[in-house]
């Protein structure tokens, strides 16, 4: 959580949901509205995407304008945040952030925050010999909490999200009520022990230590029977015997041995093992990471995971981690890489074995079992604070025979896989470096005066290492070990992915060989999955990019790529939403040829194409299909593109994508990317003497210029287009290029040739049956007419053109009809109609989530009601009108 703009602020989440500015208790709104604040709350300042947000609050089953909502709720929490804030201006506590949002309060204005620094500080001062000071700590921390946390709130996370906080307000009682009785106050833990251990009749260290405070109050017998009804409870509910925790309790009881948490007396217990790889001089980046881990390993949690990609750093961060803290491990720090040289995984007999070796046990005195191995290291780590790093491990299953950490101790795993089936461990996933982070490192390596002379070229070289931080080391040190070389250069040549890979080599260091093994070690099918995903060009994929690509259809493809999410091969940045790390990506393509045949990998490509076009084409409707359309473009339009070095077929192909692509322009969106696939496929069709589809891109192209009002860009590209359609006998593509070229006569102030060219439009559209082109050019008559001043000509073409539009029941070209016929309204003097028209065209615009017309709709919707008589109207729809068209 950061910042400060936000600082007179306070927020509860540890019981009902609560906020004020200053001493003024704030309303919040609904009981989503209530989520989505909570949801950005405890995310500490990271930002959530639109859908992230959608998901949070209702799960599988969004309502119609989702996305829509979601926005409102933004903008009626920006006006309660920041009521002093100046219309037009941005944000600085609710910030749009890369089409999410983000919270920007400082830390200590949550409660949930609050509580875990305490609870942080406590096992600090704890550590540090100071068992008082921790038990205040503690309880001021549990003071901050009032009720169940997120009470009342509604959404499918927050189940999730209230157990989560639950699980934290436990460990902290239980860590208090260890205090309670190390610091001889049995009476303060019994008051709330038995509730608790009522509570959670499972959880066997709340009934340990039920059962040491009775001990302690000299009630042994309550003790013994505590120990009687755990044990039959374990059995009935769970088939478990107690567990160690348990036992030692009530050996404790039978022995009178009151010391609280003291193994057996061993021979070992004076070894203090110290084996931690050496820390990085330059270590760079990573701080809330390192934070995050740090502050897990001395607030006593037992298992504690880095997971995230090949390259990413995860035993650099866990062995700075563990150096970062080793004081609070005084008892000693092992360590262990679970893979061998050859990238197997090492005997999990052979690593305990070694632990116990650094642990003074002698050789001829090491079982041979694992299980005898597992449970003499768990006998001598019982009542020290020693600290196990597992690095490499192939998956967290690993872990198992390490685990439980006694208490006191805890186990810092290091896996591509994320934690699944180790209860109560804490993950933290890793991704790439930010840029910030990447540069930084960069510059350690390279050199600091090197780096900033080509900020331009040193912020493309960490792009072209994905930020990875193998990589990104790799490229300094080549740069430092080359000091003639100019990052320009080097960036050049990183710009050829055949070469990349090569490139990022140096001595003992290899980008490749970091990333291979997680690719080697795979089978056939995922092989030939990943092989099949790495088709996929832009940014990222879709699940329906997926399907079409393996073959398969969506709940088949999308459970495989989670599978591969879950194993650190693909990212998953939103819900349905992936991608190939960059890196990773090139090395699956160089090693594709053997696990896809060139027939396979063509057959995957047309599938794709055949499914993008499909996917744009319905995704032209209203409601939530625009935003679908929004989120698959950058996919769609590589994959358009990408088809311009394919034979005719796919060209073909590719141009019906493009073609239904056009429908981002009426978004404002991606204008550049669909001028550069309609060029590529403009001039791939000519080389395959296609003039059809070379005559269809010069057209879409021709539609790009003219929605940036490149007038003469518009002219010479649907002039080029109206050639090609005519020799090719296109009728509806020549008459689409009719008329744009009126649009351009008539900024050519040439009324006869506007005239001309839609009446020819007109005639071929007729031909053709084609009521929907019949109507477009009743709507450009109507504009011309309108620029010429003949303005009951303009309502006359406007009016057929809405007619028609409507009885198609066609979404956007209705909404765009209403606008229209508006504004010859307006110019007509009749105000009062044409705010209706205005207002209609707005609900349509919204429930088709198109911001750009819903923001020119506001304005126009400002000018004209103070013609009506509603000046305080104007005011009210011009803010959002400008907010819209500047988000």
């Amino acid at each position: 959580m950061t910042g400060t703009d936000g600082g007179e602020l306070r927020f509860a989440v540890l019981g009902r949901m609560r906020a004020w500015r200053g001493d003024e208790a704030l309303e919040l709104g609904s009981p989503q509205q209530r989520t989505f604040l909570a949801e950005l709350l405890l995310r500490e300042g990271r930002a959530a995407s639109a859908a992230e947000i959608v998901d949070a609050l209702w799960g599988g089953e969004p309502p119609p304008r989702a996305v829509g909502t979601v926005r409102t709720y933004a903008s009626r929490l920006r006006k309660l945040l920041e009521p002093e804030r100046a219309p037009g201006t941005t944000s600085r506590v609710l910030v749009s952030v890369s089409g999410g949002y983000a919270l920007r309060v400082p830390r200590e204005a949550l409660d949930a925050a609050r509580f875990q620094d305490q609870v942080a500080a406590a096992a600090r001062a704890r550590a540090a010999g100071r068992p008082r000071e921790a038990r205040e700590l503690l309880r001021s921390a549990l003071a901050l909490w009032s009720d169940e946390p997120l009470l009342g709130l509604p959404g499918p996370r927050v189940p999730a999200r209230r157990a989560h906080l639950c699980d934290q307000r436990l460990m902290a009682f239980e860590a208090r009520l260890e205090l309670d009785l190390e610091l001889g106050d049995p009476d303060a833990a019994l008051r709330e022990l038995a509730d608790l251990a009522a509570r959670h009749p499972l959880h066997e260290r709340l009934s340990a230590l039920h059962i040491l405070a009775l001990h302690q109050g000299g009630r042994r017998a309550d003790a013994l029977a505590v120990y009687e009804e755990t044990r039959r409870v374990l059995a009935e509910h769970m088939g478990l015997e107690p567990g160690r925790e348990l036992t030692e309790a009530r050996r404790r009881l039978l022995t009178a041995d009151t010391d609280a948490g003291t193994a057996a007396d061993s021979p070992h217990d004076t070894v203090r093992p110290a084996r931690l790889p050496g820390d990085l001089a330059d270590f760079t980046g990573r701080t809330t990471a390192v934070a995050e881990v740090c502050a897990a390993l001395i607030t006593g949690q037992a298992t504690v995971v880095v997971s995230g990609p090949s390259g990413v750093g995860k035993s650099v961060l866990a062995v700075h981690a563990a150096h970062r803290v080793r004081e609070h491990f005084p008892d000693g720090r092992l360590y262990a890489d679970l893979r061998d040289p050859d990238g197997g995984p090492a005997p999990t007999t052979a690593v305990l074995g070694t632990f116990l070796g650094a642990l003074g046990v002698a050789a001829a005195a090491v079982p041979d079992g694992e299980a005898e191995r597992a449970a003499l290291l768990r006998r001598l780590l019982a009542g020290r604070r020693v600290l196990l790093v597992l690095d490499n491990a192939e998956d967290t299953g690993r872990a198992r025979p390490f685990l439980p950490a006694p208490p006191g101790c805890a186990v810092l795993l290091t896996s591509r896989a994320k934690p699944a089936g180790l209860p109560h461990a804490r993950l933290t996933d890793l991704g790439a470096l930010t840029p910030q982070e990447a540069h930084a490192l960069l510059a350690r390596v390279a050199g600091e005066d090197r780096v900033a002379a080509e900020p331009r070229a040193a912020a493309e070289l960490v792009e072209a290492c994905g930020r990875l931080p193998v990589a990104v080391r790799i490229a300094a040190a080549r740069l430092a070990a080359r000091p003639s070389w100019t990052l320009g250069a080097f960036v050049e040549r990183l710009a050829d992915d055949g070469r990349c890979l090569a490139e990022l080599r140096t001595a003992g260091m290899s980008a490749e060989a970091a990333l291979a093994p997680a690719y080697d070690r795979l089978d056939a099918h995922r092989r030939r999955a990943l092989a099949l995903l790495a088709l996929a060009e832009g940014p990222g994929f879709s699940s329906h990019t997926a399907a079409a690509l393996l073959g398969v259809p969506e709940e088949e493809a999308e459970p495989l790529c989670e599978s591969l999410v879950d194993a650190s091969l693909l990212e998953s940045p939103a819900p349905g939403r992936y991608r190939l790390p960059c890196l990773f990506r090139l090395l699956v393509r160089e090693r594709a040829g053997t696990a896809l045949p060139p027939a396979e990998r063509a057959a995957a490509l047309r599938r794709l194409l055949e499914s993008a076009a499909a996917r744009a084409r319905a995704a032209t409707g209203p409601g939530t299909a625009g935003d679908r359309l929004l989120a698959e473009a950058p996919e769609l339009l590589a994959a358009a593109e990408a088809a311009a070095d394919a034979g005719p077929d796919d060209v073909a192909l590719a141009v019906d994508l493009l073609r239904a692509l056009a429908g981002l322009l009426a978004f404002g969106a991606y204008e550049r990317e669909l001028a550069r696939a309609a060029s590529a496929l403009a001039r791939a069709a000519l080389r395959l003497a296609d003039g059809r589809c070379a005559g269809r891109a010069y057209a879409v192209l021709g539609l790009v210029h003219a929605s940036a009002g490149r007038f003469e860009e518009l002219a010479a590209a649907c002039r080029e287009a109206l050639t090609l359609s005519r020799a090719a006998e296109d009728a509806p593509t020549a008459a689409d290029c009719l008329v744009l070229l009126a649009r351009y006569a008539l900024h050519a102030r040439c009324p006869e040739e506007v005239y001309e060219a839609l009446a020819e439009a007109r005639a071929a559209y007729r031909a053709c049956g084609d009521r929907a082109g019949e109507a477009e050019v009743a709507g450009a008559l109507a504009e011309a007419h309108l620029a010429l001043g003949r303005t009951d000509r303009a309502l006359a073409a406007a009016e057929l053109c809405l007619a028609v539009h409507r009885r198609r029941g066609a979404g956007h070209p209705v909404a765009v009809g209403l606008y229209r016929l508006g504004r010859v309204l307006a110019r007509a003097g009749r105000a009062e109609e044409a705010a209706g028209r205005y207002a209609e065209a707005l609900d349509l615009f919204r429930v088709q989530g198109n911001r750009l017309w819903e923001g020119h709709t506001l304005l126009r919707l400002a000018e004209i009601l103070p013609d009506t008589g509603r000046d305080a109207g104007a005011v009210i729809h011009a803010e959002p009108g400008v907010a819209a068209l500047t988000d």
